[in-house]
Protein backbone atom coordinates (compact mmCIF):
# COMPACT_ATOMS: atom_id res chain seq x y z
CA UNK A 1 0.00 0.00 0.00
CA UNK A 2 2.93 2.30 0.82
CA UNK A 3 4.60 1.73 -2.38
CA UNK A 4 1.00 1.81 -3.92
CA UNK A 5 1.09 5.91 -2.83
CA UNK A 6 4.80 6.81 -3.18
CA UNK A 7 4.62 5.09 -6.82
CA UNK A 8 1.62 7.51 -7.52
CA UNK A 9 2.69 10.48 -6.08
CA UNK A 10 5.68 10.28 -8.23
CA UNK A 11 3.60 10.03 -11.17
CA UNK A 12 1.53 12.84 -10.40
CA UNK A 13 4.45 15.48 -9.83
CA UNK A 14 6.24 13.78 -12.86
CA UNK A 15 3.26 14.24 -14.68
CA UNK A 16 2.61 17.93 -13.71
CA UNK A 17 6.16 18.34 -14.46
CA UNK A 18 5.93 17.09 -17.73
CA UNK A 19 2.77 18.67 -19.26
CA UNK A 20 4.13 22.32 -17.59
CA UNK A 21 7.42 22.39 -18.76
CA UNK A 22 7.27 20.30 -21.71
CA UNK A 23 4.11 19.38 -23.21
CA UNK A 24 2.75 23.34 -22.91
CA UNK A 25 5.60 24.98 -24.45
CA UNK A 26 4.99 22.08 -27.67
CA UNK A 27 1.73 24.03 -29.01
CA UNK A 28 2.46 23.41 -32.53
CA UNK A 29 -1.21 25.83 -33.65
CA UNK A 30 -3.98 26.25 -31.40
CA UNK A 31 -5.48 22.55 -32.96
CA UNK A 32 -2.49 20.89 -31.34
CA UNK A 33 -2.80 20.78 -27.42
CA UNK A 34 -1.30 17.84 -25.60
CA UNK A 35 -2.33 17.20 -22.32
CA UNK A 36 -0.58 14.02 -20.93
CA UNK A 37 -1.43 14.46 -17.27
CA UNK A 38 -4.43 12.38 -17.64
CA UNK A 39 -2.79 9.56 -17.84
CA UNK A 40 -2.56 9.48 -13.72
CA UNK A 41 -6.61 9.29 -14.29
CA UNK A 42 -6.19 5.70 -16.42
CA UNK A 43 -3.37 4.32 -14.73
CA UNK A 44 -4.66 4.23 -11.34
CA UNK A 45 -6.08 1.04 -9.70
CA UNK A 46 -9.35 -0.40 -10.54
CA UNK A 47 -10.13 -0.46 -7.09
CA UNK A 48 -9.38 2.92 -6.11
CA UNK A 49 -12.46 4.51 -3.97
CA UNK A 50 -14.45 6.92 -5.86
CA UNK A 51 -13.94 9.35 -3.21
CA UNK A 52 -10.28 8.84 -3.74
CA UNK A 53 -10.30 9.20 -7.36
CA UNK A 54 -12.12 11.98 -7.43
CA UNK A 55 -10.03 13.53 -4.97
CA UNK A 56 -6.91 13.05 -6.81
CA UNK A 57 -8.64 14.31 -10.28
CA UNK A 58 -9.47 17.45 -8.62
CA UNK A 59 -6.34 18.16 -7.04
CA UNK A 60 -4.45 17.30 -10.52
CA UNK A 61 -6.98 19.65 -12.48
CA UNK A 62 -6.61 22.24 -10.34
CA UNK A 63 -2.85 21.97 -10.44
CA UNK A 64 -2.69 22.20 -14.27
CA UNK A 65 -5.16 25.22 -14.08
CA UNK A 66 -3.08 27.39 -11.76
CA UNK A 67 0.75 26.32 -12.79
CA UNK A 68 0.30 27.33 -16.02
CA UNK A 69 -1.24 30.48 -15.39
CA UNK A 70 0.77 31.51 -13.44
CA UNK A 71 4.31 31.48 -15.08
CA UNK A 72 2.98 32.33 -18.71
CA UNK A 73 0.47 34.88 -17.74
CA UNK A 74 -2.57 33.23 -20.08
CA UNK A 75 -4.03 30.07 -20.37
CA UNK A 76 -7.84 28.58 -19.48
CA UNK A 77 -9.73 30.35 -17.08
CA UNK A 78 -9.84 28.72 -13.79
CA UNK A 79 -11.52 25.58 -13.25
CA UNK A 80 -11.29 24.45 -16.81
CA UNK A 81 -9.07 21.75 -16.16
CA UNK A 82 -10.77 20.82 -12.86
CA UNK A 83 -13.58 20.15 -14.55
CA UNK A 84 -12.84 17.96 -17.07
CA UNK A 85 -10.01 15.67 -14.95
CA UNK A 86 -12.97 15.47 -12.63
CA UNK A 87 -15.73 14.80 -15.41
CA UNK A 88 -13.39 11.79 -16.61
CA UNK A 89 -12.59 10.21 -13.45
CA UNK A 90 -16.24 10.12 -12.22
CA UNK A 91 -17.25 8.65 -16.07
CA UNK A 92 -13.78 6.07 -15.53
CA UNK A 93 -16.11 3.13 -13.69
CA UNK A 94 -18.83 3.40 -16.24
CA UNK A 95 -16.57 3.29 -18.74
CA UNK A 96 -14.45 0.32 -17.43
CA UNK A 97 -17.64 -1.75 -16.36
CA UNK A 98 -18.98 -0.66 -20.32
CA UNK A 99 -15.71 -2.38 -22.00
CA UNK A 100 -14.61 -5.02 -19.21
CA UNK A 101 -13.67 -7.82 -20.52
CA UNK A 102 -14.02 -10.43 -18.20
CA UNK A 103 -16.57 -10.86 -15.49
CA UNK A 104 -14.69 -8.26 -12.58
CA UNK A 105 -10.98 -7.08 -12.64
CA UNK A 106 -8.26 -7.82 -10.21
CA UNK A 107 -8.68 -6.24 -7.11
CA UNK A 108 -5.34 -4.11 -6.49
CA UNK A 109 -4.59 -4.68 -10.39
CA UNK A 110 -4.09 -1.64 -12.88
CA UNK A 111 -5.90 -0.80 -16.49
CA UNK A 112 -2.93 -1.80 -18.89
CA UNK A 113 -2.22 -3.26 -22.33
CA UNK A 114 0.07 -6.12 -20.84
CA UNK A 115 -2.73 -7.62 -18.80
CA UNK A 116 -5.99 -6.81 -20.79
CA UNK A 117 -4.49 -5.97 -24.79
CA UNK A 118 -3.26 -3.38 -26.39
CA UNK A 119 -6.92 -3.22 -27.95
CA UNK A 120 -9.11 -2.62 -24.68
CA UNK A 121 -6.26 -0.30 -23.88
CA UNK A 122 -6.43 1.94 -26.86
CA UNK A 123 -10.45 1.80 -26.46
CA UNK A 124 -10.54 2.49 -22.34
CA UNK A 125 -7.51 5.18 -23.32
CA UNK A 126 -9.02 6.64 -26.28
CA UNK A 127 -12.38 6.66 -24.61
CA UNK A 128 -11.23 8.91 -21.15
CA UNK A 129 -8.83 10.97 -23.08
CA UNK A 130 -11.42 11.29 -25.99
CA UNK A 131 -14.10 12.92 -23.67
CA UNK A 132 -11.17 14.78 -21.74
CA UNK A 133 -10.10 16.43 -24.77
CA UNK A 134 -13.61 17.59 -26.01
CA UNK A 135 -14.95 18.52 -22.58
CA UNK A 136 -12.26 20.79 -21.79
CA UNK A 137 -12.24 22.55 -25.70
CA UNK A 138 -15.70 22.66 -25.30
CA UNK A 139 -14.84 24.80 -22.04
CA UNK A 140 -12.01 26.58 -23.89
CA UNK A 141 -14.50 27.99 -26.84
CA UNK A 142 -18.01 28.83 -24.96
CA UNK A 143 -19.43 27.98 -27.78
CA UNK A 144 -21.69 25.33 -29.33
CA UNK A 145 -21.23 27.12 -33.09
CA UNK A 146 -17.67 26.42 -32.85
CA UNK A 147 -18.19 22.56 -32.15
CA UNK A 148 -16.40 21.79 -35.63
CA UNK A 149 -13.78 23.79 -34.29
CA UNK A 150 -14.02 21.33 -31.21
CA UNK A 151 -14.12 18.54 -32.79
CA UNK A 152 -10.84 18.96 -34.70
CA UNK A 153 -8.62 20.69 -32.02
CA UNK A 154 -10.15 16.54 -29.85
CA UNK A 155 -9.06 14.75 -32.68
CA UNK A 156 -5.48 16.47 -33.17
CA UNK A 157 -5.22 16.98 -29.50
CA UNK A 158 -6.12 13.23 -28.01
CA UNK A 159 -4.09 12.05 -31.16
CA UNK A 160 -1.06 13.39 -30.14
CA UNK A 161 -1.81 12.52 -26.61
CA UNK A 162 -2.58 9.06 -27.36
CA UNK A 163 0.53 8.59 -28.85
CA UNK A 164 2.47 9.27 -25.63
CA UNK A 165 0.20 7.48 -23.46
CA UNK A 166 0.82 4.49 -26.02
CA UNK A 167 5.03 5.31 -25.92
CA UNK A 168 4.79 5.23 -21.96
CA UNK A 169 2.76 2.25 -21.83
CA UNK A 170 5.30 0.65 -24.32
CA UNK A 171 7.86 1.50 -22.07
CA UNK A 172 5.87 -0.08 -19.38
CA UNK A 173 5.42 -3.33 -20.77
CA UNK A 174 9.03 -3.74 -21.83
CA UNK A 175 10.10 -2.62 -18.10
CA UNK A 176 8.02 -6.03 -17.09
Amino acid sequence: MRNNILLFSFYFVALIFFQILVLNNMQFSSYLNPYCYVLLILILPFDTPGWLLLSIAFFLGMTMDVFPQGWTGAGASLGFHTFATVLVAFIRPFVLKWINPRDEYEIGSRPGASDFGLRWYLTYSLIIVGIHHFTLFLLESMSFVRIPETFLRTILSASFTLLLILLWEGLRFRRN
